[in-house]
């Protein structure tokens, strides 16, 4: 079972990976690494992927400036790293207004 300290332990120890694909994606979307940062910090653990391969991870919501921003980070249980999925800002067309729910 995933928890928010086993992410914010390994992002504060620097333990913390960004694949290539979420940079990409965060430059086009206008997002910034410490918004990323605080969302795995001080969010929200809406969902957890426990199946997924390599390493279970979890969809994370934070608010940042007013506005929602979900964060999918896996956990490597053994090396106990963090890695950043993707990075979005949900829409309101998929999400009811809390932004944990799909519709």
């Amino acid at each position: 079972m995933l928890s928010t300290a086993i992410f914010q332990k390994a992002i504060v120890q620097g333990n913390c990976f960004w694949r290539k694909h979420v940079l990409q994606r965060m430059i086009e979307r206008g997002i910034e690494q410490n918004n990323v940062i605080e969302t795995l910090l001080y969010g929200e653990l809406i969902k957890e992927y426990q199946n997924d391969r390599p390493f279970p991870s979890g969809l994370f919501l934070y608010f940042v400036d007013g506005k929602p921003l979900h964060v999918v980070a896996s956990f490597d249980v053994f090396e106990e790293n963090v890695y950043i999925i993707t990075v979005y800002e949900p829409s309101i067309d998929i999400f009811e207004n809390d932004f944990k729910t799909k519709k």
